[in-house]
């Protein structure tokens, strides 16, 4: 097994107890409760297996969460998944840098709302991740200086994961490498 696979599958397990976790393809687990989503909502599907493939292709690992909604939380959707060891939301994105940071921002919610709203042993790291898929031709130095003003109000741990679809680049950054770039 991978290394990543057993810190995934214990974080996973600590999140969604209750949850069977079954393989799907190389790399990716899904939470069978999720796998109705396959049925009703193919597209999505497809789009969400299209956008962890690009990781799992370089050895990662990825445990999909059941979708559920989190009560008392603003941001009620919680992230997709558990990627490498980390609870980290997944998105899409085509259009400008403002939709690239609102985007990143909702991510960033439902990231933290997951953390907030479970009994997390202090085995598991306080990290959360936004892996965004970038469908626009937004230069990287632009995409790094809009997610590093959304990181200024924002104080937690983890990582942005940014495919450049147009120029087939996969970058990632801490949130503290992007953040010192404002210097906060």
């Amino acid at each position: 097994m991978p290394e990543y696979y057993k810190k995934s599958l214990k974080l996973a397990k600590a999140l969604f107890p209750d949850e069977e976790w079954i393989v799907i393809e190389h790399n990716v687990w899904v939470a069978k409760s999720r796998l109705l989503q396959k049925i009703k909502e193919p597209n999505k599907w497809e789009k969400e297996m299209s956008q962890v493939r690009i990781l799992t292709g370089r050895g990662s690992v990825a445990f999909f969460l059941p979708e559920v909604e989190i009560k008392g939380e603003k941001y009620k959707r919680c992230a997709d998944s558990v990627l490498d060891g980390e609870i980290t939301e997944m998105k899409t994105i085509s259009g400008t840098r403002e939709t690239l940071g609102g985007k990143f921002r909702l991510g960033y919610k439902q990231g933290e709302s997951l953390l907030n709203s479970r009994l997390i042993a202090e085995k598991f790291p306080k990290r959360h991740s936004v892996y965004i898929r970038l469908l626009s031709n937004i230069h990287i130095n632009s995409v790094k200086a809009k997610i590093a003003g959304v990181l200024k109000y924002h104080h937690g741990k983890g990582s942005f994961i940014c495919y450049f679809e147009k120029i087939g680049e996969l970058h990632t950054w801490t949130y503290e490498e992007l953040r010192s770039l404002i210097g906060k």
